[in-house]
């Protein structure tokens, strides 16, 4: 045995992962492909309900990292299964053998631009959640009007969505909706905000009192229907029409900005991998757990685990859990190997 296990991923699945079997005694090797660490959670400006900083956490995982090997900007390049061991050769010419490998590979954000009938890539003020997030944390889009009166949110982007190609909720969209557009209320006091929404899906600790404070306390208002047309005004506004299927009426309305809630899907390069390493995927692209209850950190094939989003959408307290759950099954993985 060579005590080795790679993590495919350099998220904070991938990271804590990695922590926690280094802290059992194990050799980690993560392997991420883009340049940074922390995946998409490190664009993010704070997390909900409570409103921490996402700085804070990444920080705090990468810390804990310290001393264990990190390849950034690095892809398996091949890797082949021979005597309970897998042989790895990465992109960055780096070749290792490793007993187990935990896939932590996260998720990708549905492409807004799919949805012509938005305007997304069209209209002027029409950006996504993760254009907003890098907003928040920089200031810097010129999309984002400096003194906006009315500002809209059209939850379910690519979500729910046969004709998207996906079925399925993305958890975490309205509660991110909600983040979201109490921290543009904070910063823009007199602005109008409306969230569109097909039905509320708010099932986590707080995120109801969350949800009465966005609306009670801050005046947002949350209107229950489907945008049917977006287009522009001739002073460069977005105008809206929706059906507020509460009351039953047609709502029409001009925005300063709009924002989809780009919707949670897998990443392209799962196919690719599960290949590889003769795992399997779902319908919806996302790797294939032994099941969804007991076992969903384990795969059917020997000494490969998975952590976190690549099983499908997660908030970032599954995705740790899922991710402490993934280390003490190759733990007792690999102990079972001695």
């Amino acid at each position: 045995m060579t005590g080795n296990v790679a993590v495919v991923g350099g998220g904070i699945a991938g990271l804590e992962t990695a922590v926690r079997l280094k802290a059992l005694g194990w050799n980690p090797i993560i392997i991420e492909k883009s340049s940074s660490l922390g995946g998409h959670v490190a664009e993010w400006n704070c997390l909900f309900p409570d409103l921490a900083p996402a700085d804070k956490l990444v920080k705090e995982l990468v810390d804990a990292a310290d001393g264990i090997e990190i390849h950034t900007d690095t892809e398996i390049a091949s890797i082949f299964y021979t005597r309970k061991s897998y042989s790895i050769v990465l992109s960055d010419g780096s070749r290792f053998m490793c007993d187990s490998l935990v896939l932590a590979t996260g998720f990708s954000l549905f492409q807004a631009e799919k949805k012509e009938e938005y305007g997304y890539g069209i209209y002027d003020h029409v950006i996504t959640n993760r254009d907003l997030e890098l907003w928040f944390n920089t200031g810097s889009d010129e999309r984002v009007p400096s003194d906006p009166k009315a500002i809209g949110f059209v939850h379910c982007v690519g979500s729910r969505d046969i004709k998207a190609g996906n079925t399925q909720c993305s958890k975490v969209c309205c509660i991110t909706a909600i983040k979201q557009a109490i921290e543009l209320k904070e910063k823009f006091p007199k602005a109008e905000i409306y969230c569109f929404y097909m039905d509320l899906r708010l099932f986590g600790r707080k995120y109801e009192d969350f949800y009465i404070r966005a609306q009670r306390d801050m005046g947002i208002h949350f209107i229950r229907g489907r945008v049917s047309e977006v287009s522009e005004t001739i002073d460069g506004r977005v105008f809206v029409k929706a059906e507020d299927t509460l009351s039953g009426k047609p709502l029409r309305v001009s925005l300063d900005l709009l924002v989809l809630m780009a919707g949670i899907v897998c990443n392209r390069e799962n196919t690719t991998l599960a290949e590889s390493i003769s795992v399997q995927t779902d319908e919806d692209g996302f790797f294939r757990s032994r099941d969804n209850i007991t076992h969903i950190t384990e795969s059917d094939r020997p000494g490969v685990f998975f952590a976190g989003t690549c099983t499908g959408p997660k908030t970032i307290p599954e995705t740790l859990a899922e991710a402490r759950s993934a280390a003490i099954s190759v733990d007792a993985y690999l102990k079972s190997l001695k």
